[in-house]
């Protein structure tokens, strides 16, 4: 044997060590497969655990803890102004992601998956060639694979990028590099809206710039609205229909130029988050060797199984476009191990959550209102407002709203959307009903916990039946 060339035959390989890669891995192993996980990484996780959903959120919450203690002032309890110790924040997250890396390769440990830093790249649809990497290793040849690389996010044209500059993308700004007095983030979407609640939370003067005619397209409009009251007041500035033509990282600020609806169109800022999306990590793999089909923007093909265009290999998570969730791409790849296993697997989610984790948070699942105009269904909506809530009114978050998407003639749950504290817990109530089968009836008779913000759910389910406890009824219920 020539030290790195050596060539290693595996059952099942996987490409990537992120929710779809680690999923998908896990599930093989335990179905009795013989796996290889390639992550470019040291570290399993992924950018979800590593720079993206769990440091996010981790920070978000410490937001959240700032808000809260000046609300508590309307209650009678006052807290002086936060003193912010980043070093500490930096570490408390940090360790949050090393506890869970730590977890997962216990986990890898335990069901005996082989695991290797490494770039994978395809020679043909049987072998990978491993780049950058320190094993003995040089490629593997495999039975069956799995590719779940990921996404990256997107820079603006002609926009570099660099460690340690001023201008970030989501990964510089999770490092909380410092707390900017002027920050400018370009985007409307979730990590825009996300990263610049955290930063304006902590001191910095937030000013938004979204391309569209509105934040978060695609989220229901009576979610966004409630959001949005709250973004305007936490932000300096928020700018729909204003698009960025020009960038200029200075030593000490970023030049930028603006155009749309913005009054002011030439201003300096001490650091820009672009946070305009991600595109799939497909390129430099080798897949057009493999033979493995790509659509227009560079996601791999699949089936509802997850399998590509050649029949031994499959792809999963954000690289195979669709949902660019975690909690779908843990799905998909549990699908693709067990299609591999020969079981009878494919991907049908009637109802796939979707939520953002800002203050207020906002959350839904299925047909939005918009989708079931587009669709021409025959739905009614309701409305519950959380100001007739016990527990939200009690704990001085009234500003919110549970809100079904109803099919007139079944009664048939079809939408559910969520706009307050604890929406992103909430909303797997909606999704279960809607996995089930629900009527509305279903849920208007389960006895929910009072008070409680998940009463808000069986009240709205009330609300369409016309027996609602804490709002007038719209319907008159006929006597028996």
């Amino acid at each position: 044997m020539v030290m790195g060339e050596f060539t290693q035959e595996v059952e099942v390989l996987v490409v990537g060590g992120g929710p779809a890669g680690y999923a998908a891995a896990f599930r093989a192993a335990d179905l009795g497969l013989e796996v290889t996980m390639i992550n470019k990484e040291e570290h399993p996780g992924g950018v979800c655990l590593n720079r993206g959903c769990i440091p996010s959120k981790t920070l978000l919450y410490a937001a959240t803890l700032i808000h809260d203690a000046r609300r508590a002032e309307a209650m009678g309890l006052a807290f002086s102004g936060p003193e912010i110790h980043l070093n500490k924040l930096r570490q408390f997250k940090k360790e949050s992601i090393g506890t869970l890396t730590e977890g997962l390769s216990t986990l890898i440990d335990d069901r005996k998956i082989q695991y290797i830093n490494a770039r994978a790249v395809f020679e043909d649809s049987t072998t990978i060639r491993l780049l950058d990497t320190e094993s003995e290793i040089s490629r593997f040849s495999f039975q069956y694979a799995i590719v779940a690389a990921g996404a990256l996010p997107l820079a603006l044209p002609g926009v570099e990028i660099r460690e340690g500059g001023r201008i970030m993308d989501y990964k510089g700004a999770l490092d909380l590099p410092d707390i900017p007095e002027k920050l400018l983030v370009v985007g409307g979407g979730y990590i825009g809206l996300e990263l610049g609640s955290v930063y304006a939370a902590l001191g910095s003067s937030v000013t938004l710039a979204e391309m569209g005619a509105e934040l978060l397209p695609g989220a229901d409009r009576d979610l966004v609205e409630i959001l949005q009251k709250q973004i305007e007041e936490q932000f300096a500035g928020v700018h729909t229909t204003t698009t960025v033509k020009n960038l200029e990282e200075k030593q000490d600020h970023v030049a930028v130029a603006f155009e749309g609806k913005i009054d002011q169109e030439k201003q300096d800022f001490d650091r820009v988050l672009i946070a305009i999306g991600v595109q799939p990590q497909s390129q430099d793999m080798g897949l057009d060797a493999a033979e493995v089909e790509l659509d227009d923007n560079g996601f791999i093909r699949v089936d509802e199984q997850g399998r590509t265009s050649v029949e031994n290999i499959f792809a999963a998570g954000d690289i195979s476009g669709g949902t660019l969730l975690a909690h779908v791409g843990f799905a998909e790849g549990k699908i693709a191990a067990e299609a591999i296993a020969g079981k009878d697997s494919a991907f049908d989610a009637r109802a796939v959550p979707f939520v953002l984790y800002t203050d207020p948070e906002i959350a839904w699942t299925g047909l939005t209102e918009a989708e079931a105009d587009r669709q021409e269904r025959n739905v009614e909506v309701v409305r519950y407002p959380w100001r007739a809530s016990g527990r939200a009114v009690g704990v001085g978050h009234p500003d919110g709203v549970t809100k079904y998407i109803i099919d007139s003639d079944s009664g048939r749950i079809l939408g559910v959307g969520i706009a307050g504290r604890h929406a992103g817990e909430l909303i797997a109530e909606g999704a279960l009903a809607m996995e089930m089968g629900a009527v509305a009836e279903d849920l208007a008779l389960t006895i929910h916990a009072h008070p409680t913000f998940s009463e808000t759910l069986g009240e709205a389910a009330q609300l369409f039946h016309g027996t609602p406890t804490h709002l007038r009824s719209r319907k008159k219920t006929k006597k028996e």
